[in-house]
Formats: C-alpha cells, structure tokens, sequence
C-alpha cells in the first residue's frame, strides 16, 4: 500500500563522513520526520566526530547548480542551510533561492565552529547579520554563536533578543550550566517560549546542532506552527541524544518513539 506524498524540503549543508553532521544527519531526520530530504553540498569535509582536519569548500555557482533542477522539478516548500563558506554571500543565495521557490521559508543554522575543533568564520558585521536574518523564518544559533553573530550584547540572551527583531531565534541552551537543557525562543525582541529537557550524563553528540534544525525544517513542513516544530524537534533530538553513550546518536524511525522524551 502507498504512502500519501511526503512534503519536500533541501538541505544546502557540508558533507561530514562520519554522518553525524551535515548533509547526512539532516537527511536521516527529515526521513523519520516524516518529510523527503534533497541535499546539496556546500563543502567536502575530512573529519570523524572527534578530529577535524580539511574542509573543500563549494562555489556559489556550483551550490545553486545543484539546487537548481530540484526546485525547477518538486514543490520545495522550506530549506535549511547549514555550514557555508562565504557569510557575506548568504544574501545572494538567499534572493536566488526566492526567486527560484518565492514562497519557500529558509532556516539558518550559522555553523560557525565545527565540534570536532575547528573556526569556520569570525563574527561578521551587524549589517550583514541583519540582512541575512530579515530573509529568514529562524536561526538556531547556540549560546557561543549567538555571542559572536551580535558581539555588542552583554549575553547571548540579549543577543537573542536583538537578532529575533530581523527573524525569529530560537537560542541553543546545550552550552549552559544545570541540570536541564533548556532552548528559547525570541520573537519580535522578546521570549515567547522555553523547550526543556534533562541534561543527559553522555548527551554530547557530534551534530547535535544539524539533528535539531533539521528536525525543525521538518516539522514546519508538515505543517506544524513554529513554536510546535521547535517542541517536536527539541524532543526528536533528545532522543538522539540519549540513544548511546558515543559521539554519534542513533535516529528514530516511528514517531511515538519520539513524541514523549
């Protein structure tokens, strides 16, 4: 018996061998998320979970060459970048991508440092983090990026709430002290929702960052309103998070066994 058609949404992200991250470890969540996962590569990376160690990075030219015959072909309907190489050529993807797809919504999850060890980007200008996030749905940027995407905050909090007047921002806690790990989410310079769940005694997972935004970009493409895409997929992550004590987290094919953390 056949399936009803699944929503479709891309992953413009690097390619990680160990399939923790990037490309891989999107396209594993939006397949138990339920939704049909495109990727386009943005940069080969040489790295396991623990050592990173080259990263060859993809013309814009060759990033939209890829995208270009799936968003001619399939009905895209949100996308997630991930690790690219130039910040400053994220606006100029970004009106391609709407002009290719204008209804399409765009998720950004700024990689900014890879958790194997390795500085992709500095902080860039203000003016560019604006012009960026005013064409974006959300950022899920952890404590650290969200310090240096806006540098002129106090915490990465007030950060959050700066940034969430140009697009939502949903504010990473796995950096964060205590007992709980808690995300939050800011719009319109304010919090409107926390997500919480106990922080796990081997929860560290290479790609952790990918799983969450991913599962995300899925559950809004299923239609979910923002604030329940952010509870579903804090709560598919989580069990990624607990499946093992290695760097690498399993996924989870039925969706009751992610429903309830």
């Amino acid at each position: 018996m056949s399936q009803p058609p699944r929503p479709y949404v891309l992953s413009l992200a690097g390619f990680d061998p160990s399939g923790g991250a990037g490309l891989l470890a999107d396209c594993k969540t939006f397949e138990q998320r339920g939704v049909y996962g495109f990727g386009v590569c943005t940069a080969l990376t040489v790295q396991s979970d623990v050592q990173f160690e080259r990263v060859q990075w993809m013309p814009l030219a060759d990033i939209q060459a890829q995208a270009r015959p799936l968003l001619e072909r399939f009905g895209v309907g949100w996308a997630k970048i991930g690790l690219v190489e130039s910040l400053a050529e994220l606006p100029e993807l970004l009106r391609w991508l709407r002009a290719q797809s204008p209804a399409i919504g765009v998720v950004w999850d700024p990689v900014l440092k890879a958790s194997a060890g390795y500085d992709f980007h500095a902080g860039p200008a203000p003016e560019l983090v604006a012009e960026v996030c005013t064409a974006l749905a959300l950022i899920t940027p952890n404590q650290p990026e969200m310090r240096r995407l806006w540098p002129a905050a106090a915490t990465a909090e007030e950060a959050a709430a700066v940034v969430s007047a140009y697009c939502s921002v949903l504010l990473k806690g796995g950096h964060a002290e205590g007992s709980e790990a808690t995300d939050v989410l800011y719009q319109n310079g304010r919090e409107v929702a926390r997500f919480t769940t106990p922080r796990l005694p081997h929860g560290e997972k290479h790609g952790s960052g990918c799983v969450l935004s991913a599962a995300i970009v899925a559950g809004l493409a299923r239609g979910e309103s923002l604030v329940e895409a952010c509870r579903s997929g804090k709560a598919y992550t989580a069990r990624v998070l607990a499946s093992n004590e290695t760097l690498l987290g399993y996924h989870f094919q039925n969706e009751h066994e992610y429903a309830n953390p």
